[in-house]
C-alpha cells in the first residue's frame, strides 16, 4: 500500500476547498471549537482544546505554577518528579537526560515544541536538558502509543511543551538570576505586549556551570562545564476576525569546555501558521515547519593531541501541514490532517549525505453516542521512502459510571522508522581497536569493501541476507483505569500493558582478521512492559496541595522469558559458586527500570505573607544497569544493581513590594550520591553528584 504526491495535492486540495465552502447551519448551537476558558486544558492528546478530567487517554498535566515555585530550569528536571517519569542518562560528551515513561525507552517518546517535532537524535536518546522552561506555559505528557496523531517516534508516548502568549496591552515580563551548586549559573529574560491585532514575545536564557565528577579516579569530567543560549521570538496577528497568523523562531546554542576535544550543538526551530474560521463549525489550520539540528564533536587524545573520533551531525527537517476540524454538533468533532516530512541528515560517520521523505494523513472523531460516553476514535497512515508503509489506529472511551466515578480505556498503536543511524551509518572506530558497524543499506557495500582490502577473516550472516530491509518497530498499547473526583479529593488509576516488536538490535555480521567485529542491525527483539500507576490529589484547603504517585512495572524480553522456560539460562551463585539454572523469578527484567517509583509533593502558598513553598519526594527502586554473569539478561545473580533510593526537593519563595520574587531551594536535600556497581575495585564511581543548593531573585515588570 502506498501513497503518492499527487495523492497528498489532492487530499490538501480537498480538505481547503471543506473549509472555504462550509456553511454555518446554526449560529445558535455551541462552537466547541472555540471552547470557553477552562482550568487545565490540553491539546496534545486529540490535537484539539480538551479539558483533561474528560479525557479518555492518560495524561499529565504540568501547569507554570509548579514549574515557577519549584525552581527548576530545566525540562528533564521537572519531569523526574511526575509519575510514570524516569529520565535517563545520556552517554554521550557532556551527559544530558533521555525520559523514559511506562517503560518504555526515551528512543520512542516523542518531544514536541508548540506542537511541532524536535530532532537531534545522534544516539538514539534526545537530550531533554536543553530545553529550557522559563517561558512555558504548561507541559502535556501522553503516555502510551500516540501515533494514530503524531506519526513515528510517538510509539510510547508524546512530551509537549507550551510556551507562553501574551494577553496583556501593557509591556510585561521578567528578568531573573538563579546561582546553584557547581557554579550552576541562570539567567532569563522575557517581554511580551497584545496591542490590539498583533502580540509578539521574546525570552532569552543563559545557562552555564563548572560541571563535575562523579569518577574521581577516571579521566574526564562526568558533566564537563559548558555554556548554553537559548533565544525564542514569537509574533501572532490578527488579519480578521476569522483569519489569525503566527509566526515563531527559536535557536539553542551550547559549547562544552572538554579541552583538546570540543563539543558544540546548535538547535533552530521555525514555524508559521495559518489559523482559518470560514464558519463557527469549520477551522482550518495551515502550518509549515523547519527545524535544524548541528552537533561538531572531535575527541582529541590529550597526550598525543591525535584526533580520535568526529561526529559532525546536520540534520535538517521541513514539515508542511493542514489540519481541518469540523463541529457537527456539541461535543461531536471531526479532524482530519495530511502532510509532509523532508528530512535529510549529513555526518561524518556516514559516506553521503542522506535523504528521507513521507507523506502521511490522519483522521479522528472525537464524540458523544450517549450522555454520560465519550468516544474518541483515530487512525493515521504514514508512507515513507524507506521502509514499508504504516497504519496506526487508536480508540479511546470514557464512561461515567457517576457524577465523580468515570471508566477510561484505550488501544492504540505506534511505530518508530528505521532512524538514519540504523540505514546509513559507516563507521570504524580506530580507538576501539578497529571494529566496524554498517548499517542496514550500506552493510552489504561495507563488507565488500572490507572483503577487498583482505579485513574479514569469516562471514557470520550469509551473503544474501545482507542489506535486507528493516521493519518499522511497533508496539500495541492497552490502558485501562478510573478516574475519581469529589470534592477536595481527586485520583486517577491507570493499568497499562506496551506490547513491542521488530525492535531494532544489533548483531555480528564478520570477524575481521584483527579479532574485532563488524556489526549491523536487525529486527529481533520483542519486548512488553506493563504495570499499575497511582495518582491522588488532596486540597484540605485552599493554600495547601498534597499529590502522590506510584508506578509498578513490569518489563521484560519475550525471548529471554521463553529460553528460560525451555531451561536453557544458567548463572552461577555467587555464595555457593554452584551453577543453577534460572527461574523466572530469577529474571529481574529490562536494563535501567525500576519495578518501584514513588513520588509525593507538598505546595502550600501564605497569602498574608506573600511566600510559598514547597516539598517534592521522588522514590525510584531497584535497578539493574546491566548483563554481568554473560548469560544475555539481568537476573537477581548479577551484581550490577543499584539500590532504591529518594530525592528529596525543597524551595521556598517570597515577593518583596509587589514586583521582586526571591527564592531559595534544595535539591536532594539528603545528600544522597549512591555508588555505580560497575565499578572497578577500589575505583568509587557515584551516580549523583550530591546536594545541590540554589538562590534566585525574580524580577517583574
Amino acid at each position: 500500500m502506498s501513497l503518492n504526491k499527487n495523492n497528498i495535492s489532492f487530499i490538501f486540495s480537498f480538505l481547503m476547498v471543506l473549509g472555504l465552502t462550509a456553511q454555518e447551519k446554526s449560529d445558535s448551537e455551541k462552537d466547541s471549537i472555540l471552547i470557553e476558558n477552562l482550568d487545565e486544558v490540553v491539546v496534545t492528546a486529540t490535537r484539539t482544546i480538551r479539558q483533561l478530567s474528560s479525557l479518555p487517554l492518560p495524561v499529565t498535566l504540568i501547569p507554570k505554577k509548579q514549574l515557577q515555585q519549584t525552581g527548576v530550569t530545566r525540562l528533564n528536571e521537572i519531569l523526574n518528579e511526575q509519575t510514570g517519569i524516569i529520565m535517563t542518562p545520556d552517554a554521550t560528551i557532556g551527559g544530558g537526560e533521555g525520559v523514559q515513561i511506562q517503560g518504555i525507552a526515551s528512543d520512542y517518546i516523542l518531544v514536541l515544541i508548540d506542537g511541532v517535532p524536535v530532532v537531534g537524535r545522534s544516539s538514539g536518546n534526545l537530550d531533554l536538558s536543553r530545553f529550557a522552561i522559563g517561558n512555558i506555559k504548561q507541559i502535556e505528557v501522553v503516555k502510551g502509543p500516540s501515533s494514530s496523531l503524531f506519526g513515528s517516534e510517538a510509539l510510547g508516548g508524546v512530551i509537549n511543551i507550551i510556551t507562553e502568549k501574551p494577553v496583556s496591552d501593557k509591556i510585561s515580563g521578567q528578568v531573573s538570576h538563579r546561582v546553584a551548586s557547581f557554579n550552576n549559573q541562570n539567567t532569563n529574560f522575557s517581554l511580551n505586549q497584545r496591542l490590539d491585532k498583533i502580540g509578539y514575545s521574546f525570552f532569552a536564557d543563559r545557562l552555564s556551570t563548572d560541571g563535575y565528577d562523579l569518577t574521581p579516579n577516571q579521566e574526564g569530567n562526568t558533566v564537563n562545564p559548558f555554556v548554553n543560549y537559548t533565544f525564542n521570538g514569537r509574533v501572532f496577528y490578527d488579519l480578521s476576525e476569522r483569519l489569525d497568523i503566527y509566526a515563531s523562531g527559536r535557536h539553542f546554542f551550547q559549547e562544552f569546555d572538554v579541552s583538546p576535544s570540543t563539543s558544540e550543538e546548535k538547535d533552530t526551530n521555525l514555524q508559521l501558521k495559518i489559523n482559518h474560521n470560514p464558519s463557527k463549525r469549520i477551522n482550518l489550520q495551515y502550518e509549515f515547519y523547519y527545524t535544524n539540528y548541528i552537533t561538531n564533536e572531535k575527541v582529541v587524545d590529550a597526550g598525543s593531541n591525535e584526533l580520535l573520533i568526529e561526529n559532525d551531525f546536520d540534520q535538517k527537517l521541513f514539515r508542511p501541514e493542514i489540519r481541518f476540524n469540523h463541529t457537527f454538533k456539541a461535543d461531536h468533532i471531526l479532524t482530519l490532517g495530511g502532510g509532509y516530512n523532508f528530512e535529510n541528515l549529513n555526518r561524518s560517520l556516514f559516506a553521503e549525505t542522506v535523504s528521507f521523505d513521507s507523506q502521511y494523513v490522519f483522521a479522528q472523531y472525537d464524540f458523544k453516542p450517549l450522555e454520560r460516553l465519550n468516544v474518541i476514535a483515530g487512525a493515521r497512515f504514514d508512507n515513507h521512502s524507506e521502509y514499508n508503509s504504516q497504519l496506526s489506529p487508536k480508540i479511546s472511551a470514557r464512561y461515567e459510571l457517576t457524577d465523580h466515578l468515570a471508566l477510561k480505556g484505550s488501544v492504540g498503536s505506534g511505530f518508530k522508522a528505521p532512524d538514519f543511524r540504523q540505514l546509513y551509518l559507516d563507521f570504524t572506530n580506530a580507538a576501539g581497536g578497529g571494529y566496524s558497524v554498517f548499517g542496514k543499506e550500506v552493510e552489504a557495500a561495507g563488507i565488500q569493501r572490507l572483503q577487498n582490502n583482505g579485513e574479514i577473516a569469516t562471514l557470520q550472516v550469509a551473503t544474501s541476507e545482507l542489506g535486507q530491509k528493516l521493519n518499522a518497530e511497533s508496539s500495541i498499547g492497552y490502558n485501562l483505569g478510573f478516574a475519581f473526583k469529589k470534592g477536595k479529593i481527586s485520583s486517577e488509576l491507570n493499568f497499562f500493558r506496551n506490547d513491542f516488536k521488530n525492535l531494532i538490535d544489533t548483531r555480528i555480521l564478520a570477524a575481521k582478521t584483527n579479532g574485532q567485529n563488524v556489526f549491523g542491525y536487525i529486527n529481533r527483539e520483542s519486548v512488553y512492559t506493563q504495570g499499575l500507576e497511582v495518582d491522588v490529589k488532596y486540597n484540605p484547603t485552599n493554600q495547601l496541595n498534597l499529590s502522590a504517585g506510584y508506578q509498578l512495572l513490569f518489563a521484560y524480553d519475550k525471548d529471554k522469558l521463553k529460553a528460560i522456560d525451555n531451561g536453557e539460562v544458567f548463572a552461577r551463585d555467587p555464595e555457593t559458586l554452584s551453577t543453577v539454572q534460572l527461574e523466572k523469578s530469577d529474571y529481574f527484567g529490562l536494563e535501567n527500570r525500576s519495578r518501584h517509583t514513588l513520588n509525593f509533593k507538598a505546595f502550600y502558598d501564605i497569602p498574608k505573607w506573600e511566600a510559598n513553598a514547597n516539598l517534592r519526594v521522588t522514590y525510584r527502586g531497584k535497578f539493574g544497569l546491566t548483563d554481568r554473569n554473560g548469560n544475555g539478561l539481568l537476573d537477581d545473580y548479577d551484581n550490577a544493581f543499584i539500590d532504591g533510593y529518594a530525592l528529596v526537593n525543597l524551595a521556598f519563595g517570597k515577593t518583596f513590594f509587589k514586583y521582586y520574587q526571591l527564592q531559595l531551594g534544595a535539591n536532594n536535600l539528603l545528600n544522597f550520591k549512591g555508588n555505580n556497581p560497575l565499578a572497578t575495585q577500589d575505583s568509587e564511581v557515584l551516580i549523583n553528584p550530591g546536594i545541590q543548593l540554589f538562590t534566585k531573585l525574580n524580577i517583574q515588570f
